[in-house]
């Protein structure tokens, strides 16, 4: 009897964190939609318009695929492990190095070239714990993309990669910081040294 009340109790349980759950996750919240909206927009945006107005046209490299799917994490996930900056920053480079790496050990292989690339830039970022699931398609892109990518060698970790990294992730610390609902990254940790550097600069010039 026991046991079927402790099992009962457990299950009670977890229905009711499902339930919460659910509830959580198909509440309406316009203001989170917003902020969402707004970085996205205005990160990618940056990269697009850096790409189309101050880039050559034969030297269009800078906006790739795999930031819109960085973007759905760090402005419309915040609090995921897998948006915090280092596995954001981490994982992106990572994969890119791998994805450069891959590529020119067997550039005309693409069967193996390709499912190798994304499975080692994965065990990689995990071991290092710099899982972020973009990062995948980052390391894709260097084997599978236009000529212009594969052209870069690895220049494709600083541009587009990087470059567009430090674009999105600014942007991220700026708009989702902007509300008091709303903090990035989660840990703080991060924001508190940069704030302590400017707290300290505001005392010395007031001094």
């Amino acid at each position: 009897m026991k046991t079927g009340s402790k099992l009962s109790k457990k299950i009670n349980r977890k229905a009711r964190i499902s339930r919460y759950v659910i509830y959580k996750e198909t509440l309406v919240d316009f203001k989170e939609q917003f902020w969402s909206f707004l970085g996205a927009f205005i990160g990618i945006g940056l990269i697009a318009l850096l790409q189309s107005y101050y880039l050559p046209k034969m030297e269009n490299a800078l906006l790739i695929g795999s930031f819109g799917a960085s973007s759905v994490l760090i402005y419309g996930a915040i609090e995921s492990p897998l948006a915090q900056p280092r596995n954001f920053i981490g994982g992106q480079l990572l994969s890119a190095f791998i994805g450069v790496t891959v590529y020119k050990l067997m550039p005309d292989l693409i069967w193996l070239s390709a499912p190798l690339a994304v499975a080692t830039s994965i065990v990689v970022m995990q071991m290092t714990k710099t899982l972020h699931p973009p990062g995948g398609a980052t390391a894709l892109i260097a084997v599978i993309g236009t000529a212009k990518i594969k052209s870069l060698g690895y220049f494709y970790v600083v541009s587009p990669v990087l470059a567009g990294t430090v674009i999105l992730f600014v942007t991220a610390l700026i708009f989702n910081n902007m509300t008091k609902h709303r903090s990035y990254p989660v840990n703080g940790r991060f924001l508190r040294v940069i704030r302590g550097k400017v707290g300290r600069r505001k005392r010395s010039f007031n001094t």
